[in-house]
């Protein structure tokens, strides 16, 4: 298979899973043990990149609420600073955890069988969320406090370990503090913008010392592959959730994980 299959196939799994609930960092270390790349140098630099197009994914999709300049009134525009504050606070948990655990987390979490226990138990716990009454009291992000932000924040650190899914500790997180569904996704995407820019941030100084030795070509095509199918799986959540909610992103993770266990067991695939 060639790098140009290999990278666009890559792009196409960050692309679809970065903001599901189902594990983007999951599917990628399992589609790693086939899709092998020709470094890690350049796997390392790879997977930033394709971040990094998943972003700006979120970012053309909510352009109109996330730009304080495009609001269409004063007090629209002061709402619009008051939410990036929000963000922000959200992103303080990540921020002083991941520097304390991150190297230690990349060197002894980023196993198979470690995927395959989170992505069961996230199954569980989003199905069991899910068939729980709900009682909203935030409709939509702006009625969140920077307490709930906060809050959320720390529940997204969970997602350090591989396999959770950022986006599905932040969504449970939310919903678990009366979110609506709505609501819960789209902080979730919000908070994904600082979250994984930081960490895509300090993650290419690590990788900069490599960055002459790199084919800069298949990134391209990566990135390109990425942005496109994350825009179209935003596209997807949103109107997703407007007739349905997250018990079926449950039962797959369950199914994946395991699946992955009996891979692992059978040496299918090396823990």
């Amino acid at each position: 298979m060639t790098i140009w299959i290999i990278v666009a196939l890559l792009g196409i799994i960050e692309g679809f899973t970065e903001f599901l609930p189902i594990s983007s960092t999951g599917h990628l270390i399992l589609a790693e043990y086939w899709l092998k790349l020709p470094s890690e140098e350049f796997s390392n630099l790879f997977n930033i990149i394709i971040q990094l197009a998943a972003i700006l994914a979120v970012v053309v999709y909510f352009y109109r609420q996330l730009a304080p300049w495009a609001a269409p009134t004063p007090e629209a525009r002061k709402e619009t600073w008051r939410l990036w504050q929000k963000v922000f606070v959200g992103l303080v948990p990540a921020v002083v955890i991941g520097l304390l655990l991150g190297d230690h987390i990349e060197k002894h979490l980023m196993r198979a069988d470690v995927v395959a226990g989170a992505l069961v138990i996230g199954g569980v716990l989003l199905i069991f969320i899910e068939k729980k009454k709900h009682t909203i009291r935030y409709q939509s992000v702006a009625d969140f406090t920077f307490r709930f932000a906060l809050i959320v924040g720390f529940i997204q650190c969970i997602a350090m370990i591989p396999g959770t899914s950022r986006s599905a500790a932040t969504i449970l997180g939310a919903l678990l503090m009366g979110a609506s569904r709505k609501a819960a996704a789209e902080y979730s995407f919000f908070l994904a913008i600082v979250t994984m820019g930081a960490a895509s941030a300090y993650a290419l100084i690590k990788a900069a010392p490599h960055f002459h030795t790199i084919e800069w070509g298949p990134l391209c095509v990566g990135f390109i592959v990425s942005f496109l199918i994350a825009l179209a799986s935003i596209a997807f959540l949103m109107r997703y959730i407007q007739r349905h909610d997250f018990k079926l992103f449950g039962y797959y993770r369950i199914v994946l994980g395991l699946i992955i266990c009996v891979a692992c067991l059978t040496k299918w695939i090396q823990i």
